[in-house]
């Protein structure tokens, strides 16, 4: 279960004159879904946790936190428009709450970016870090969230699946840096690194992966 504590202390930050009990209800179904195995409250709640350790680095961390609890809002594993479907949710929710125009266009902005990873500003960066820390994740956590993954695309042929899965982890490798905003690549660069390029070829090869004795 989502913190509604939590999210109804954040709407109020956020100018709304409600408590957002609509949006933490739809929210609360969302993540519920039975078709998510990784894409969960879980995911959502360790977001979270890591946001509160980095959310001084944030120009707007109410903005950040919302954007964080609404990114995977609407997720279906067969459609490519999840993201802005998200933020039109996320939207929609805010402004019939009250929540200035402003506010929503830059937490919709950042909802958009975490499809393709893009950029804009240093918030941005940091959701977008937030949401792909578990690539940094210990052997035992990251095999988890794989196996997620791929209960969520049950429905998709395995050799297919280990292909395409492959060239998603072998792009993020191919980037200059995995994550932008400083604290988070000096915490979370190595280990990313180590873990996709144990984890990419294996999918290639369908071998078990080789993960180091901690």
């Amino acid at each position: 279960m989502l913190p509604a504590e939590r999210f109804a202390a954040l709407w109020r930050r956020l100018g709304a004159t409600d408590d957002g009990g609509d949006a933490i209800t739809r929210l609360q179904s969302a993540y519920g879904e039975a078709h998510r195995s990784y894409h969960t409250a879980s995911h959502i709640a360790a977001c979270l946790q890591l946001f509160d350790q980095v959310k001084a680095e944030a120009a707007r961390p109410d903005e950040v936190e919302a954007a964080l609890w609404f990114h995977d809002a609407v997720y279906d594993p067969r459609a490519r428009d999840n993201e802005e479907r998200s933020a039109v949710m996320a939207c929609q929710l805010m402004g019939g709450s009250g929540i200035a125009p402003a506010v929503r266009d830059r937490v919709a902005d950042m909802i958009r970016a975490t499809r393709e990873h893009d950029v804009s500003t240093p918030d941005t960066a940091l959701v977008i870090d937030i949401d792909l820390s578990i690539f940094a994740a210990p052997p035992d956590e990251i095999a988890r969230f794989e196996a997620g993954i791929r209960r969520e695309f049950e429905w998709v042929d395995e050799e297919l699946y280990r292909t395409a899965r492959s060239a998603v982890l072998r792009r993020f490798l191919e980037r200059p840096a995995i994550y932008t905003t400083p604290t988070l690549r000096r915490r979370f660069e190595a280990p990313a690194r180590s873990n996709l390029t144990r984890l990419s070829p294996s999918l290639e090869r369908r071998t078990p992966v080789s993960w180091p004795q901690e």
